[in-house]
């Protein structure tokens, strides 16, 4: 089940991920969650030690692949409404 978060970033960040998530054709919230799936499975000592870099490689490259499924708003509405009883 998906959770809503609120974060703050800034603008120039935000607007370079959310062109490079339009071109691997993943929402910026999918682009998030990968990330942070891989930062927290691994076992990483420091930030430094996270390979985003090779990463971010491997999707422009298209050898990492994400499959989600297309939801509608009506779907999106009627989960988050569930979520919430």
């Amino acid at each position: 089940m998906d959770v809503k978060i609120t974060m703050s970033f800034d603008n120039a960040v935000i607007a370079k991920a959310k062109e490079f998530a339009e071109s691997k054709n993943i929402s910026l919230s999918r682009l998030t969650e990968i990330i942070y799936k891989k930062m927290t499975t691994g076992n990483y000592k420091s930030l430094e030690d996270f390979p985003i870099a090779e990463w971010v490689s491997q999707v422009s490259e298209g050898s990492a692949e994400y499959k989600a499924k297309p939801r509608t708003r009506k779907a999106s509405k009627k989960e988050f409404y569930k979520s919430r009883k």
